[in-house]
């Protein structure tokens, strides 16, 4: 895509990882189009990425909703142009044991965390086939590898996104469109704010007793992004990796004499 202007949909963009993404491809001059469900917040990151030097549109998006995406797919392309890039970013994350959650709240995270991605994928993957230029990246998360309690609904989801992101790398196979996953640890964000206060000691508790709790270390939002941006910056002749973890470091102190 090095000779393509990049022209990019960033979904859960309003803040955390999305937002971040968002602002560093307008930082290279991109076009990006952000969506999410909450309008005032998009306008904020608007600005930020205008003033990053970024062309941008910002539009409501509920990504459970099909006709959202189909909606907020063809604004964006009018606006911007074809999408050669589809960041799915957008999360949910209930926070609760199985014999707590409401049917709702089970339905809610598989929507948001998989069906959302698929939704927006179908969308804009005909059109890059077409053109033989995309990249769909999925931010998936560590809870699909290593599962935690209290995240039935949304490990399972994220496990899903994982399926998907590689049958679509497998069926576009020498299309020029690529499926790259973008598999996220502990993140400093709103996302991670957002689990209820009242029951976290129980759930830090139970994932220390559980071995998936190591440390209390987070990465901030930006660190995500740019594995994003890197794993796109490879030329889809070459070589280039089709599944990336990252993992919050700096902990080099605790180890010191």
């Amino acid at each position: 895509m090095s000779d393509t202007p990049r022209i990019a949909l960033v979904t859960g963009a309003s803040s955390g990882i999305g937002a971040a993404t968002a602002v560093l491809l307008g930082r290279q001059g991109a076009r990006v189009a952000l969506g999410a469900r909450r309008v005032a917040r998009l306008e904020e990151v608007a600005k930020q990425v205008e003033a990053e030097g970024g062309r941008v549109f910002a539009h409501a998006l509920d990504v459970a909703d099909p006709e959202s995406c189909a909606a907020f797919c063809a604004e964006a392309e009018r606006a911007l142009g074809p999408p050669n890039l589809l960041v799915n970013n957008a999360g949910h994350n209930l926070s609760a044991r199985v014999d707590q959650a409401t049917a709702e709240e089970l339905r809610r995270d598989v929507e948001v965390n998989l069906l959302g991605a698929m939704y927006m994928t179908r969308e804009v993957v005909p059109g890059m086939i077409a053109r033989r230029v995309g990249d769909v990246i999925f931010v998936g998360s560590d809870a699909a590898q290593r599962p935690r309690t209290y995240q039935g609904a949304y490990g399972a989801a994220k496990n899903g996104l994982e399926t998907f992101a590689r049958v679509l790398e497998m069926e576009t196979e020498g299309t020029g469109v690529r499926s790259i996953l973008v598999r996220v640890g502990p993140t400093w964000s709103e996302f991670g704010a957002s689990m209820p206060k009242d029951r976290l000691p129980a759930i830090l508790e139970s994932w220390k007793y559980w071995g998936v709790l190591r440390h209390l270390n987070a990465m901030p939002s930006e660190h995500c992004a740019r594995a994003i941006l890197r794993a796109v910056e490879a030329p889809v002749e070459e070589s280039y990796t089709t599944v990336v973890e990252v993992q919050p470091g700096g902990r080099s102190k605790e180890f010191s004499e």
